[in-house]
């Protein structure tokens, strides 16, 4: 709670349609712990629209399918026993340890992602061009 504003004032710009860069997000979506009256007005006042889940009120509000993406990605780093428990002194060691991580899990990813490409590539049926009567199908490299 006491770094949401130095989180907020420290993005960076964020570049790509025509004009001036965005300094900050648009929207700032958070949980039940950053509700709070105080803090909303401060986000608005940065120009940042807060969706924030009110507290005492039903979930199912739909604000968790955003902020799953987040717990997964830190559940992901997490299992990383060094990133879990921090024994570094210096922030510039643990930050680095952190873009190893996230390194190690876009690389894991994208193992995942080829081998499933390779995967349909070999289920394929070849198409020969019509009036030909020949039908094959690829066969994957082991068998």
């Amino acid at each position: 709670m006491t770094q949401l504003l130095d989180l907020l004032d420290r993005v960076p710009p964020v570049r790509g349609r025509i004009g001036r860069p965005r300094r900050r997000p648009r929207t700032l979506i958070a949980d039940r712990g950053y509700d709070h009256n105080k803090y909303r007005s401060l986000v608005w006042q940065r120009g940042v629209k807060p969706i924030i889940a009110r507290r005492q009120t039903e979930h199912g509000s739909g604000l968790g399918k955003q902020r799953w993406v987040v717990e997964r990605t830190f559940a992901w780093l997490h299992s990383r026993r060094r990133l879990l428990i921090r024994t570094d002194r210096r922030d510039d060691v643990h930050e680095a340890f952190l873009a190893l991580g996230c390194c190690l899990i876009c690389w894991q990813h994208l193992g995942r992602r080829a081998a499933q490409a390779a995967e349909s590539c070999c289920q394929t049926p070849i198409t020969f061009p019509a009036g030909s009567r020949k039908v094959a199908t690829r066969r994957s490299p082991s068998g």
